[in-house]
């Protein structure tokens, strides 16, 4: 005989032997039973096994999963993913006798739901594209639900309303992307996703917090193939900048490619204004806008500890 410990009203029972009340019950999948293993008590019977089934019914046994348990409960979903799912019929029997299919996912699924889970996958198409990670994309999804339920960016496409809130997900996750990097992974221009952005941000009323350089230095010096050494010079040419209000109005995209042309010039890894340009995302006069500004300041803005293989008087006057 099972017995259930005593807790609040909204707590589960909790099944254990009266006898035995702190001893691990086993399972017995086979014959659906939770046995006691100092009795031999058998205190919960017909116990449903929510895994995978131990054989297929189907003829591709080595490429079907057993389990029919159906995919995971997407919580973003109206109906908590509790719907049918038809796959394209093959047989004549899946068509009439005008040729349209009998059976439709339009039927089973509502258009909201259907709205989301075709911006869920631009979205999860668009991280995967850029190297993104999971959460990022589970944020993303989540702001465009807030954003879709609320219904505050009427007439704006959903992809230009996915892609503002990709960008916006990095923000706040700390791994901030430019506009035209995002703009390089979607079909929206550039001014539509920053339009998206600054709607998403009164109509949710968020923030972000603002973009610095050091958050772009290390993966456009990855990207160039930069030593260590040139990616701490840079990061404290453009700390050392921001901080003597050498660079007033420049973006901190701006700063950080001329940050890191002026170190990559210092050293033996030397590269091109237009190398830098095209990881970065920004044209070679911006560059050159910027290098201009901190050049004057150069011999004040290198680390104490750098090793020039170029002197600072030697560096392009541009």
């Amino acid at each position: 005989m099972a017995s259930t410990s005593r807790g609040d009203a909204l707590a589960l029972p909790k099944v254990q032997c009266p006898n035995h009340p702190d001893a691990m019950l086993v399972e017995d999948y086979r014959a659906g039973d939770m046995i006691c293993p100092e009795c031999g008590l058998v205190v919960g019977d017909r116990v449903i096994d929510v895994g995978s089934e131990w054989r297929t019914f189907t003829n591709e046994k080595a490429t079907k999963d057993p389990s029919r348990v159906g995919d995971a409960q997407n919580p973003l979903l109206n109906g908590g993913d509790l719907t049918t799912m038809i796959s394209k019929g093959t047989g004549a029997a899946s068509f009439d006798e005008f040729g349209n299919s009998k059976y439709q996912n339009r039927r089973t699924m509502s258009s909201s739901d259907r709205a989301m889970l075709n911006a869920f996958k631009e979205i999860t198409t668009m991280a995967d594209r850029i190297n993104l990670p999971r959460n990022i994309i589970d944020r993303t999804n989540n702001l465009f639900k807030q954003v879709y339920e609320q219904k505050s960016l009427k007439g704006r496409a959903n992809d230009a309303i996915a892609s503002a809130c990709l960008y916006i997900a990095c923000r706040q996750e700390g791994v901030p992307r430019t506009f035209k990097e995002i703009c390089a992974v979607s079909r929206i221009s550039k001014k539509e996703i920053g339009r998206c952005f600054k709607l998403i941000l009164k109509a949710l009323e968020t923030s972000v917090d603002l973009i610095t350089t050091g958050d772009f230095m290390s993966r456009f010096c990855s990207n160039l193939g930069l030593p260590k050494q040139v990616q701490m010079a840079a990061t404290y040419i453009a700390r050392k900048a921001v901080e003597q209000d050498l660079v007033p109005g420049r973006s901190p995209i701006s700063v950080a490619a001329a940050a890191i042309y002026m170190a990559s010039q210092a050293s033996a890894e030397k590269k091109t204004q237009k190398e830098i340009g095209d990881i970065a995302g920004v044209a070679d006069v911006t560059i050159r806008q910027s290098y201009r500004l901190i050049y004057p300041r150069a011999a004040d803005l290198f680390p104490p500890d750098f090793r020039f293989d170029t002197p600072v008087d030697k560096l392009p006057q541009l």
